[in-house]
């Protein structure tokens, strides 16, 4: 009998099945650090302990022993198979001498002593609700973990696939303590990767495609204790929006936004979406928590008229109260699925003559986002992937977008073909990288298109609700599905580019010795130099790449890279749930663009490690 993971992940828009889930610290002070980068960018070291190596989310590192003249010499020094074929997406930790990798679902947590390359420590098993993984939308992935202070002392946090949030002792592998958030039941899920502020842990929660009601939540790093916790939808009470709260744009100021106000009067933003499931980043300058929402919570506009906040924005917040400091709507009334919650990287740089503490977003819409992070005022925003047609730009004066092509919208009832991007966005969840010594950000790009109607659908508990047929295709007129690009965010021009023949869905790792690293759903994992794009190594693994790079200092004091192999995700998961290629709109129309990936790459799940001789 088919399993319910299974069977979820066959479901389709269109009714014909159910898919499943698309659906040591003494050696950090003697690495010699890159002088430049301190004052303009902060940089991990010798340890890697939060999901993007800063808070700011920069992805850069200050190690430099690897750099564009020797990097062509990195061998593989060990691999470690966490015995799950599913997405890796996220990146190892690495503490002292011990690496901590969070596999896929069944989410069990492994310590790897660095002294003895690919020896387990101990394995910490959450014991997860095995329902979960029948509810997860686009793979039973996660995206990492953290590293924080406790009372206990260090201990590792991370989300289970069934809402629970745990910390583990990172000495001894032993629950610390564990926080329900959710029920399964209910169709929400946990993959995203949480961050410490301080003495609390930010955590939110994933499955808009399944009518669940998104949030952000503060728990105490001590206790799992739930602090604060904020909705993205519903009155302004539920969203902590109060006296502080000052959007830049006129279009996000008023009263009751994320309820009946801009749901058409309705009541649909209990089931709003608006989910938290990709990254958070945090400004200590500013004592600013940003991170973005997900698409409203069904794919058919037409049951939702209005704004639909505060669903696809981002959002500023003071991670202590969860006091809403300002938002900005990328996308209003999302008729294509443009999550906004891809990355939001702060940096500090000029902008036309003018030093701006900055926030740089790329969001699946296609535009690029140059803001100023303590107003949420855009200041540039460009399309940074060449086929973007939904809207024309962005008006900078109301911070709408222009859709000059009003045929593009999607419409119940009304095949709207040829839109740019897809779904799966310019970009999804895969994590731009930043470097101060360039000023460049390096950004992993999807190349697709889509045909998209918008159905009539009704909202059961713990089911699909997506009203939606897709059918995704290559960029117009285009064979390569991807490219890795590098942005200058400055000026928001692209300044190169890689093209690849699936969509990059990997993220990227930016380092001081000058070298960018990523990797490919056909299994290269590739090195570039950061100021040209020219490739300077690459090595193909036993699985696509989905997830994203990271570099350390080994015990022996000379520096690594490490990489996940493990090919799916909501782009791989012909490959992650072995889909039958003969119905294109699986996967909610990702088959239809993915079909050919099973020739290119078979399922895995390994952490793969690189060295110099």
């Amino acid at each position: 009998m088919e399993s319910h993971r299974q069977s979820f992940l066959r479901w389709t828009a269109r009714g014909r099945s159910h898919w499943r889930s698309v659906a040591a610290l003494a050696i950090a002070t003697i690495v010699i650090v890159h002088a430049v980068v301190s004052a303009q960018a902060p940089a991990a070291g010798g340890e890697w302990t939060t999901p993007a190596g800063t808070l700011e989310g920069t992805r850069f590192s200050a190690l430099n022993q690897i750099t564009a003249a020797n990097v062509g010499q990195l061998r593989e020094e060990f691999r470690f198979t966490t015995g799950v074929q599913a997405g890796h997406e996220g990146a190892p930790l690495v503490l002292g001498n011990t690496m901590f990798v969070v596999g896929p679902f069944p989410n069990r947590l492994f310590a790897l002593d660095l002294n003895q390359p690919g020896r387990t420590r101990w394995v910490f098993d959450p014991r997860a609700d095995r329902f979960a993984q029948a509810k997860a939308c686009c793979d039973v992935v996660n995206r990492g973990a953290v590293a924080a202070d406790a009372a206990v002392g260090k201990v590792i946090i991370y989300n289970v696939l069934d809402n629970t949030t745990v910390a583990v002792n990172a000495a001894t592998g032993r629950e610390v303590w564990r926080t329900k958030l959710g029920d399964p039941a209910t169709g929400q899920t946990m993959t995203m990767g949480p961050i410490v502020i301080r003495d609390k842990v930010f955590v939110g929660n994933s499955g808009g495609e399944m009518g669940v009601r998104g949030f952000i939540a503060a728990l105490s790093v001590n206790t799992g204790k739930e602090v604060w916790r904020a909705w993205s939808t519903g009155p302004d009470a539920d969203v902590r929006i109060g006296s502080r709260f000052n959007p830049f744009y006129a279009k996000d100021r008023g009263t009751n936004l994320g309820a009946a106000a801009t749901w058409n009067g309705t009541t649909m933003w209990q089931r709003g979406g608006g989910t938290v499931w990709g990254w958070l980043t945090f400004d200590p300058a500013t004592n600013l928590l940003f991170y973005g929402t997900s698409n409203p919570g069904v794919w058919n506009p037409d049951i939702r008229l209005g704004d639909n906040k505060w669903s696809a924005a981002i959002f500023a917040r003071d991670p202590d109260t969860g006091d809403a400091i300002w938002a900005y709507q990328v996308t209003p009334h999302d008729a294509w699925d443009f999550d906004g919650v891809n990355e939001n990287i702060a940096v500090d740089l000029t902008v036309d003559t003018v030093p701006r503490k900055l926030l740089v977003h790329f969001d699946r819409n296609g535009f690029a986002y140059t803001m100023d992070r303590r107003t949420g005022e855009v200041l540039k925003a460009e399309k940074f992937v060449e086929h973007v047609n939904w809207a024309d730009r962005i008006d900078l004066v109301s911070g709408k977008p222009v859709e000059s092509v009003p045929s593009k919208r999607t419409h119940e009832g009304v095949n709207v073909r040829d839109i740019c991007p897809g779904a799966p966005g310019g970009k999804d969840y895969q994590p731009a990288a930043y470097s101060p010594d360039t000023k460049l950000f390096y950004v992993p790009t999807n190349n697709i298109c889509m045909d998209y109607e918008a159905l009539k659908v009704n909202y059961i508990q713990g089911t699909p609700f997506v009203g939606a047929s897709v059918l995704m295709k290559p960029g117009l007129g285009d064979t390569h599905r991807g490219a890795f690009i590098a942005w200058d965010a400055a000026t928001a021009t692209k300044v190169w580019g890689i093209e690849e023949r699936f969509p990059v869905w990997g993220g990227a790792l930016a380092t001081a010795g000058g070298v960018v690293f990523y990797g490919t759903m056909d299994r290269w994992f590739k090195a570039v130099d950061a100021k040209s794009g020219k490739v300077l190594f690459q090595v193909q693994l036993e699985s696509g790449i989905v997830g994203n790079p990271m570099t350390y200092t080994g015990p022996d004091g000379k520096q690594r890279v490490a990489i996940y192999s493990g090919v799916g995700g909501f782009a791989g998961a012909v490959v992650s749930g072995r889909l039958s290629t003969d119905d294109p709109y699986a996967a909610l129309g990702a088959v239809g663009v993915m079909a050919d990936l099973p020739q290119f790459t078979p399922p895995g799940g390994a952490v793969h490690v690189f060295r110099l001789p």
